[in-house]
């Protein structure tokens, strides 16, 4: 028998030089696959060696996640083609190959997810919460992967996904309301992840509640106050919340006020803004704003006073205020000048002087407070 006479023999429907040529062109792609995907990481490995970009070391972990069932898929798809097959056989082989290529595509993006996310996790500075919120974005990803190429697989096999999803309609509404509250407050632990309006940390102010930062986890945040007991919020309650975080404050405003008595005399009235702006400037890290006379009040002269501390430490501000108010006290006292107190001035019948009564001890059976004046 010649060599042209058996490769025309027929096997399974074609010559035996097709399936000759089927196998070339198997083997052939199959190695150029491989042979190539080396390459590639080869040369990626020694260009992220070379550079600072993230992208080529994600890509080379990429290819890492190539399949050899995935290059096999590839040949043997090539490799039908020179073939003449039945329409059926073809449309089984069609399907199959591109349910391998769907499962890979999905283990690359899973690489590619894994690899953003352990890069991001090297870094120092990130504390447990964003540890902790990076594996929610992890398993939500992957979740959201694996379910779209579930839902792709099943249509490729024939399966039509959309009766199938009207089917479970209902017992996915009633899944998804049992799980609103835990899903909601998933989600506002991404949102606390990637909006940071406070970490680990930093003195927060929510509502009422205030305290450190301790935790930051899936479904609470936790704090511990300044009286030692730690307190729980659920994520979705706190993002929903006005929070003040003091940790991120640059300096700190200080506003406050003092009186003096009615009977102060004007010349004196007058210098107070001055000698108290001289007291706070003399104190370091502080920056004057201003002084001023601001009302008559209901029993004194009242003065406004308004300065910076240039950090935010709440210690070292009441160590200025406390020197500011000292070094007040002794101004007043050099000056002659009198802080007022709560006064009240009863008018006697009879035409009677008015006196000036202090609030006082009470006896128990007048109304009016009782100080060694009496009131008539």
């Amino acid at each position: 028998m010649s060599l042209g006479t058996l490769l025309a023999t027929p096997v399974l429907g074609d010559s035996l030089q097709r399936w000759l040529i089927a196998v070339a062109v198997f083997l052939a792609v199959y190695a150029g696959l491989r042979v190539t995907r080396g390459l590639v990481r080869r040369r990626l490995r020694a260009l992220a060696e070379r550079t600072a970009f993230a992208f080529d070391d994600v890509v080379t972990d990429v290819l890492g996640a190539t399949h050899t069932v995935s290059f096999l898929a590839a040949a043997v798809y090539a490799a039908t083609l020179t073939l003449t097959l039945r329409p059926d056989v073809r449309a089984a082989v069609t399907h199959v190959v591109v349910v391998v290529l769907l499962i890979q595509g999905a283990l690359w993006l899973n690489r590619a997810l894994r690899s953003v996310l352990d890069r991001y996790r090297k870094d120092e500075s990130l504390g447990p919460g964003r540890r902790t919120g990076l594996a929610a974005i992890g398993f939500v990803g992957r979740l959201i992967l694996f379910t779209v190429v579930l839902l792709l697989t099943l249509e490729n096999l024939g399966i039509h996904v959309t009766t199938l999803l009207a089917g479970l309609g209902i017992s996915s509404l009633a899944v998804a309301l049992a799980l609103q509250n835990i899903l909601g407050d998933l989600f506002a632990s991404l949102s606390i992840v990637f909006d940071k309006p406070f970490e680990i940390g930093d003195f927060i102010i929510v509502d009422a509640h205030m305290g450190t930062v301790e935790h930051v986890g899936l479904r609470t945040t936790r704090i511990r106050s300044l009286s030692g007991e730690q307190l729980v919020f659920s994520n979705n309650d706190l993002i929903k919340s006005r929070i003040r975080n003091y940790k991120r404050m640059a300096e700190r405003r200080v506003v406050f006020a003092l009186g003096v008595t009615y009977g102060t005399e004007r010349a004196l009235v007058a210098r107070i803004p001055g000698m108290v702006r001289d007291i706070v400037e003399a104190q370091p890290k502080v920056r004057f704003d201003r002084s001023h006379f601001k009302e008559f009040g209901p029993y004194s002269l009242n003065f406004e006073i308004v300065y910076w501390v240039l950090e935010a430490d709440y210690n070292l501000y009441m160590d200025i205020q406390q020197a500011i108010n000292l070094a007040i006290m002794e101004a007043f006292e050099e000056a002659g000048i009198e802080f007022a107190f709560p006064t009240q001035t009863l008018m006697l019948e009879g035409g009677a002087r008015p006196a000036a009564v202090t609030p006082g001890p009470r006896s128990a059976d007048s109304a009016w407070p009782v100080d060694g004046r009496g009131a008539g």
